[in-house]
């Protein structure tokens, strides 16, 4: 028995508020839909009230923080951009901290939004949204739309369409050209395909495995709880901080390759 109650308050945590329970809306999370959305505006906002109150002279606690997030992800744009894009900073600057936000969520105690849920009718609610393959995968699809955008403005239409055809692989007799069409346009399809794949499921696996393995020590005994809980969470803090900065260098990193030449 204790071993069904044990399955079914693992399923329990692990089942999304869908809006349907049927049809092909049914992979449509409400949960992650809403929390994502509301931490994106929480980000938002309190970035654009640092920067309406910004100061020249001796910045808060706030503004000392959001300046230091905001020169960390410039270093690493300078460093690693090799293109000139107004986009670029607000992009990379938005998708840490907004990654982060969500990876964070994983710091709540598992049974307290899905308690205060069920208050109010809820009877089911994950709120850490990157452990939702769906999220992860729509962010990393919007990151492979900006490297094709980024790309056809640097090359061009025409040139990113040659490209395709022309890269990795060159030769220079028509012949050879000829013969490498197809297999540089399997590469070049691969190789984009793979870029928001590996950004997915990189981030998905390890917030998904985090978020269960709170949930495994949830069921422990409440002294063991402490004992496993305590320095899980304390490392949990590096893996959602790096999972929110390894997505955004690799955002910075594939969009300094769409305007680079092959």
């Amino acid at each position: 028995m204790a071993e069904n109650t044990s399955t079914e308050y693992i399923l329990h945590h692990l089942t999304h508020n869908r809006l349907h329970t049927e049809g092909a809306m049914a992979n449509f999370h409400l949960d992650t839909f809403w929390i994502a959305l509301v931490l994106g505006f929480i980000f938002v906002g309190i970035f654009g009230l640092v920067a309406r109150k910004a100061t020249d002279g001796v910045p808060g606690k706030l503004q000392n923080f959001v300046e230091l997030i905001v020169e960390m992800v410039d270093t690493h744009i300078k460093d690693t951009f090799h293109g000139k894009s107004k986009v670029i900073g607000p992009l990379a600057l938005t998708i840490f901290c907004w990654v982060f936000l969500m990876n964070a969520m994983d710091f709540f105690p598992v049974d307290l939004f899905p308690w205060l849920g069920g208050l109010v009718g809820i009877n089911h609610l994950r709120v850490v949204p990157t452990a939702d393959v769906n999220q992860t995968f729509a962010m990393s699809i919007s990151v492979l739309l900006y490297i094709i955008g980024f790309s056809i403005k640097a090359k061009g239409l025409g040139g990113w369409i040659k490209e395709l055809f022309t890269a990795p692989f060159h030769a220079e007799g028509t012949v050879g050209k000829i013969c490498l069409l197809i297999p540089n346009f399997l590469f070049q399809l691969i190789e984009l395909i793979a870029k928001p794949i590996s950004l997915a499921l990189r981030l998905f696996g390890n917030m998904y495995a985090g978020e269960l393995l709170f949930i495994l020590i949830a069921l422990l005994p409440w002294w063991i709880n402490w004992v496993l809980g305590t320095p899980w969470a304390i490392f949990h803090v590096l893996v959602v901080t790096l999972q929110a900065y390894v997505f955004m260098v690799l955002t910075i990193v594939y969009l300094s390759m769409a305007v680079e030449d092959h």
